[in-house]
């Protein structure tokens, strides 16, 4: 199908078309009443579409008359379910929220006033392009003309009948054009203020927030789990001894566990679901994380110094998922060696460092590492700390700091 033709498919072109048109139904009823559309003057004419401008201008003083507008521009002038047009629905940039301000009202009412105008003109236009295409084909017929039209009828006989085709396209040239010049006076007027469009960028901004938050969490949680459970069956087919295989057994199994219930809550926040979840863990439970790490072959050696239960709850739990990742790292990539644990409490910071002894194929590491490390250091900037990962004196170490005030 041509291009020029397309617009004539679809569903949006012809709603655009019926929105203009409601628009002129105030000046309408008014000149009904006065001065009366029975043979109107000029004069007449220009108090029938001025009359209802102060109407107009007082409804838009109510905060709800956007918010009313703003939904009937979205549901008429752009395109959506009801429309044809490849790519899915079109973004409509039209606020659906009632007047916060003056400048909303004032925007208000300069649309209700251009709705008014360009109905009352669509109208005119529309219906004199149409009547006008009428009499054209009665011309053909040698018909008399209309003498209530504008357009005068140009010709008579068969060669008015192209005449006619033209004023058809011109009626439908308009009704296309200024449904997309409605549009995007829509956005302009009707768009978001920019206090909506600040309230609408922090609430991206903390979407974006809780997914980097979640995918985190399940990095954390799902990869201990799974190294957990791959340094045991590797150390129980090794060592070939029953009792250390059950052993290795019940530590994958915890450790799964807690993983099992770490999803079920990712997931729950996820599907937005209302039944209570379980606590996050913090480091007050950070004895599971060490017995998983035993379990697997390290000996681990901690040191606490301070209320680490009396830690704030955000510090507490970020706390708990560094630790986690600092271990899980060992496992993976270190297996089963020496791993020292230093946490201290005071009433400005916490202090956490995690070293153990490098494996033998580390030269050249950067300790940039990949994503785990870099979460790590995500998680501390965020609380206001710092995170320093990488080789120190032969071993490799993470190190982290977290104000608590």
């Amino acid at each position: 199908m041509p291009g020029f033709l397309r617009p004539l498919t679809r569903a949006v072109t012809y709603t655009r078309f019926l929105h203009i048109l409601l628009g002129s139904v105030v000046a309408w009823v008014i000149g009904a009443i006065y001065p009366g559309l029975s043979s109107p003057t000029f004069a007449d004419w220009l108090l029938i579409v001025v009359v209802p401008v102060p109407l107009l201008v007082a409804a838009a003083m109510v905060p709800a008359m956007r918010r009313a507008e703003g939904l009937q521009a979205r549901l008429m002038l752009f395109p959506g379910p009801h429309a044809r047009v490849e790519g899915g629905e079109q973004e409509a940039g039209v606020s659906e929220a009632p007047s916060a301000s003056w400048r909303d009202r004032a925007r208000t009412a300069v649309w209700l006033v251009l709705r008014l105008e360009s109905g009352c003109a669509m109208a005119l236009l529309t219906g004199q392009l149409l009547g006008t295409s009428l009499a054209l084909l009665g011309a053909a017929d040698d018909a008399p003309e209309d003498d209530g039209l504008l357009f005068r009828v140009p010709g008579h006989g068969w060669g008015a009948l192209p005449l006619s085709a033209l004023f058809v396209l011109a009626e439908l040239a308009v009704i296309v054009y200024s449904g997309r010049l409605m549009a995007l006076a829509a956005r302009r007027l009707l768009g978001p203020s920019p206090a909506e469009r600040l309230a609408a960028l922090e609430e991206r901004t903390e979407q974006l927030l809780e997914r980097n938050r979640i995918a985190r969490e399940l990095h954390d949680s799902i990869g201990h789990a799974l190294t957990v459970a791959v340094v045991q069956a590797g150390a129980a087919r090794a060592a070939a001894d029953p009792a250390f295989t059950e052993r290795a057994l019940e530590a994958v199994e915890e450790t799964g566990r807690a993983a099992l219930e770490d999803l079920e809550r990712v997931l729950r926040v996820l599907r937005e679901d209302e039944k209570p979840v379980s606590g996050r863990p913090t480091l007050a439970d950070a004895e599971r994380l060490l017995d998983s790490a035993r379990a697997s072959g390290a000996k681990v050696d901690v040191a606490v110094t301070g209320p680490v239960e009396r830690l704030p709850g955000p510090v507490s739990r970020e706390g708990y998922r560094m630790l986690q990742e600092a271990l899980t790292n060992v496992l993976r990539h270190s297996g089963p060696v020496p791993v020292r644990l230093r946490i201290a409490v005071d009433d400005a910071r916490i202090v956490m460092t995690v070293r153990n002894p490098l494996p033998p194929s580390s030269a050249g590491v950067t300790g940039r590492g990949g994503s785990g490390l870099r979460g790590i250091r995500e998680r501390a900037t965020l609380l206001g700390g710092r995170a320093t990962t990488g080789p120190d004196d032969g071993e490799w170490q993470v190190h982290v700091e977290l104000p608590l005030v």
